[in-house]
C-alpha cells in the first residue's frame, strides 16, 4: 500500500483491505526473514521464535480483524430520569497520532502488537523499534515501508538523538513497551571530578571508554566547569535532563583544544602538551521504572498520555502437592524458554518451603539437562545475552559476594559468544544485587520460607510485578494468593501463558506499568470514549429557568433524587 504504483490504496483501512494486506505480509514473513532477523539479533531459537512472536502477532491480528466491527459500534447506555426524555450513546473515535516505542527482547511483538490496536483504532502510528536489536529493527522499517501507508504507519529508526527527538514532540499517546534494563544513562568520571547525565531510554552505549584529554591545573579549572555548564547535571537529589554519550564526546572533542586565550599559560605551553586526566565513561543500566519516569517526565510536557508495560520481579511460588515433572518443566519454559530468562514475565525468583526446596532442584536440575543438554551453553535451543553490557550486568549479579557458593546448578558463561547457563542459587540473602533488582537473565535465585503464606508478605513487601505465579492443588491457597497479591497478571499453575488469552487485559500496576492492551483492551487503549447524550425538544421544564420558585426547587430536588412521588407531588403543588 506503500506506492502508488504497486497496489492503488484504498480510501479507507477497512477489514478487506486489512486481510489482504495481512496475506500479503505472511508470504513475506514466512520466507524466514524475522526469523533469520531474530537470530542475529538474540541468538533467539527457531521454535521459540516462531510461536513467541511471529504465532502470537499473527493470532492477534486475526482476532482483531474478526472482532473490530463489534468494538466500533457505539455501545447504548441507560439515561436518568434527570435527564427525561433521552437517549445516550459512548462512541468510540481515534485519540489521532500516537507514538509506539518498543522493546528489544521481543522486538516483532512488542513493536506490532501495539500498532495493531492504534490502526484497529483508527489513529496514525510512528513506531520506534529499539536499536538494540538492529536486525529486526532494520526489517520492520522494510516491512512496514512497503506494505504500509507511510501516511498511516511510520518507523523511525535510530538511537539517542532520534529517540529524544521523539519525545519532543507532541503526541496524542505515547506508548512504551521497554521491558527490562535500558543502557539509558552514563556515569562519567573526570579526575577528581563527577558528572552524570541522562539520556533518552534507548541509549544504546557501548562498553566503557576511557579518553585521555590535556590540560594543566588552570585548563581543568577552566575546562570542567565548562563542561558542567553545557550539560544538566545532579544538583544534590534532582535530577534533571542530560545528554547522551554521544553527545558527551562530540561536546569534549569540541574542548579538547582550548580557546587561544587560555593556551600558554603555566610556562607559556600550549593545552595539547599537557596529558594531564582522562575520562572514564561507563554504561549505566537503568531499570524499567526510571525508563517510565522519563517517558513521562516527556510526556507531561504536552499532557500526553502514556501507556507503560514495564516489568519487576514476578515470584513464582511453588507448592509441595503438585505435579513436580510438570511444574518443573513449566519453570524452565516461562524462565530460560522466554528468551533465556530476558523477558518482562519471565520468572524472576521461586519462593518455595525449605523442606521442599532440595525436591523442586532436582527436579529442575533432570529436565534442564533434558532440554539443553550437559553443555547448555552450546546449545542451539537457548538465547543469548543481548549485548555486552548486558553480559556484564548478569555477571555482576552473580560475581557478588553475597552470592558467593550459592550456586546449585550452571554458573557457566561464554562470554565471547554472550551466553550465560541456565543457573539455579539457593537461599541468597535478600540484600544481594539480584534480590533487589529485576534480573533480567538466566539467574533463578530460589527463597525458602517456612510456610508458603509468609511468601504473600514477601511479595507485597516489594514493588508490584507485572506478574505472579502460583504452582499449587490446594484451593484455599490459590483464593488466598488471588485476593491478598497484587500484580498486573496473575496464572496458576503455569508461567506466562496468560498473555496468550485475547480476552485478557496484559499490563502492569505501579512500578510495574500503567494501562493495558491486548486484544479489545489494545483498541480501548487508544481510543477515546466519547459520551454523547440525545433529546429533543419536548418535554423542556420550565423548573430549570429563572424566576426561581420554592416549588421549582422542590420539583428539582425531586427530579434530582429520582422520587418519582415527590415529583407528582410537587406538580401537584402538594
Amino acid at each position: 500500500m506503500a506506492s502508488e504504483d504497486k497496489k492503488p490504496k484504498a480510501a479507507c483501512f477497512d477489514g478487506e483491505a486489512a486481510r489482504s494486506l495481512v496475506t500479503e505480509l505472511r508470504k513475506t514473513i514466512t520466507r524466514m526473514t524475522s526469523i533469520e532477523a531474530l537470530r542475529t539479533d538474540l541468538s533467539k531459537p527457531v521454535l521459540e521464535a516462531f510461536v513467541s512472536e511471529i504465532a502470537m502477532l499473527k493470532s492477534s491480528c486475526e482476532f482483531t480483524l474478526k472482532q473490530l466491527k463489534r468494538w466500533m459500534v457505539p455501545e447504548k447506555v441507560k439515561t436518568s430520569i434527570t435527564t427525561f426524555p433521552s437517549s445516550a450513546e459512548i462512541v468510540p473515535e481515534p485519540l489521532g497520532v500516537v507514538l509506539v516505542i518498543s522493546a528489544w527482547n521481543y522486538p516483532f511483538l512488542l513493536s506490532l502488537d501495539p500498532v495493531i490496536g492504534a490502526i484497529a483504532a483508527g489513529n496514525a502510528v510512528v513506531l520506534k523499534p529499539s536499536e538494540i536489536a538492529p536486525a529486526t529493527s532494520s526489517l520492520l522499517a522494510k516491512l512496514l515501508g512497503e506494505y504500509m501507508d507511510s501516511s498511516a504507519v511510520k518507523v523511525i529508526e535510530g538511537a539517542v538523538p532520534e529517540t529524544s527527538a521523539l519525545l519532543e514532540q507532541k503526541w496524542d499517546k505515547i506508548f512504551y513497551t521497554g521491558c527490562g534494563f535500558s543502557t539509558s544513562g552514563c556515569h562519567y568520571e573526570v579526575g577528581d571530578g563527577q558528572l552524570m547525565c541522562q539520556s533518552s531510554p534507548s541509549s544504546g552505549v557501548d562498553g566503557s571508554r576511557k579518553i585521555s584529554f590535556v590540560g594543566s591545573k588552570l585548563e581543568r579549572e577552566f575546562f570542567w566547569p565548562r563542561v558542567l555548564e553545557t550539560f544538566n547535571t545532579v544538583d544534590g537529589d534532582r535530577e534533571e535532563e542530560g545528554f547522551g554519550c554521544i553527545e558527551l564526546l562530540a561536546v569534549l572533542l569540541n574542548w579538547l583544544v582550548l580557546p587561544s586565550e587560555h593556551a600558554g599559560h603555566e610556562g607559556g605551553c600550549e593545552v595539547k602538551s599537557h596529558i594531564a586526566w582522562e575520562l572514564n565513561i561507563k554504561p549505566c543500566f537503568v531499570g524499567n521504572g526510571k525508563v517510565g519516569r522519563i517517558v513521562l517526565a516527556a510526556a507531561a510536557k504536552h499532557l500526553t498520555p502514556v501507556g507503560l508495560e514495564l516489568g519487576g520481579k514476578c515470584p513464582v511460588i511453588v507448592d509441595s502437592n503438585i505435579n513436580l515433572i510438570v511444574t518443573a518443566r513449566r519453570i524452565i519454559a516461562g524462565k530460560w524458554g522466554m528468551n533465556n530468562g530476558q523477558a518482562c514475565i519471565s520468572a524472576d525468583h521461586i519462593i518455595t518451603t525449605k523442606d521442599f526446596a532440595p525436591k523442586l532442584i532436582d527436579a529442575l536440575k533432570v529436565e534442564l539437562v533434558k532440554f539443553y543438554g550437559n553443555e547448555p551453553l552450546v546449545s542451539e535451543d537457548l538465547s543469548r545475552i543481548v549485548s555486552s553490557n548486558h553480559f556484564a550486568r548478569v555477571t555482576k549479579l552473580l560475581d557478588d559476594d553475597k552470592v558467593a557458593g550459592k550456586i546449585v546448578h550452571g554458573g557457566q558463561k561464554d562470554q565471547n559468544n554472550l551466553k550465560i547457563a541456565p543457573t539455579i542459587l539457593l537461599d541468597v540473602p535478600e540484600d544481594c544485587l539480584m534480590m533487589n533488582e529485576e534480573i533480567f537473565g538466566p539467574l533463578l535465585p530460589i527463597v525458602t520460607v517456612n510456610n508458603l503464606e509468609d511468601s504473600f508478605n514477601i511479595i507485597n513487601s516489594r514493588e508490584k510485578p507485572l506478574a505472579a505465579y502460583l504452582f499449587t492443588t490446594n484451593k484455599r491457597l490459590k483464593e488466598a494468593f488471588v485476593k491478598n497479591v497484587t500484580a498486573g497478571g496473575l496464572l496458576i499453575n503455569d508461567i506466562a501463558l496468560h498473555i496468550a488469552n485475547p480476552y485478557l487485559p496484559f499490563g502492569g500496576v505501579g512500578e510495574s506499568g500503567m494501562g493495558s492492551y491486548h486484544g479489545r483492551f489494545s483498541f480501548d487503549t487508544f481510543t477515546h470514549k466519547k459520551a454523547v447524550l440525545y433529546r429533543s425538544f419536548a418535554g423542556d421544564a420550565s423548573a430549570r429557568y429563572p424566576p426561581y420558585t420554592p416549588g421549582k426547587l422542590k420539583l428539582l430536588k425531586a427530579l434530582l433524587s429520582g422520587n418519582i412521588l415527590g415529583i407528582i407531588r410537587a406538580l401537584l403543588g402538594w
